[in-house]
């Protein structure tokens, strides 16, 4: 981190070139370590959780969903922007109601992740749930989720393939599998316990 002083860039300015339903494209000017100037383009995004949820016989809940700006369904794991306002462990809970309508009596938060760091502010937070309890789906209108259960081999062999290309998915199994190796602990919290921390 002490490096972090030596490579800044440092913003001068900057305008907003769209601002969308929870997105904006920013254009800066910014002053490079060197003296030099630069302009940097890059998305402005209020940030998204991704839930990684656990069935008691150890299979995955996931969902199916179509991505239009790449023109295709993909299986991930749930996920979704944080509301204004919102805690992380808020989103997780809500978005895992919502788009599989599971319930979780335990979490863990496992990392932060910046999928674009180049060209978008995005954090991902991941938590994993266990102790799920059944419930209804509540998708938010304009929304079709289909909801599936994976064990990790299926979903490890998609992701030896092409059936795995999103990128929080790949990231939550590999934490998964180092998780369940013993390498990655994580520090399990009640529901209550888990909401009363944030």
């Amino acid at each position: 981190m002490s490096d972090d002083a030596r490579l800044a860039e440092q913003r001068i300015d900057g305008e907003t070139l769209v601002e969308g339903g929870f997105l904006e494209l920013r254009r800066d000017r910014v002053l490079l370590p060197d003296g030099k100037e630069a302009t940097r383009e890059y998305i402005v995004h209020p940030g998204a959780v991704a839930v990684i949820p656990l069935l008691d016989d150890g299979r995955l809940v996931m969902v199916r969903q179509y991505r239009y700006p790449i023109g295709r369904s993909i299986i991930e794991f749930p996920a979704g922007k944080l509301d204004a306002g919102e805690t992380t462990i808020e989103c997780a809970r809500r978005e895992l109601r919502e788009e599989t309508g599971y319930s979780a009596r335990e979490w863990a938060f496992a990392c932060e992740i910046h999928n674009a760091a180049a060209y978008s502010s995005e954090s991902i937070w991941i938590y994993f749930a266990r102790g799920l309890v059944a419930g209804a789906q509540k998708l938010d209108e304009g929304e079709f989720v289909e909801v599936l259960t994976l064990s990790e081999a299926e979903l490890d062999a998609l992701a030896a393939g092409s059936g795995l290309p999103d990128v929080k998915t790949r990231i939550g199994l590999h934490w998964l599998q180092r998780w369940r190796a013993g390498a990655w602990p994580l520090q399990w919290r009640s529901d209550e316990a888990a909401g009363a921390e944030t």
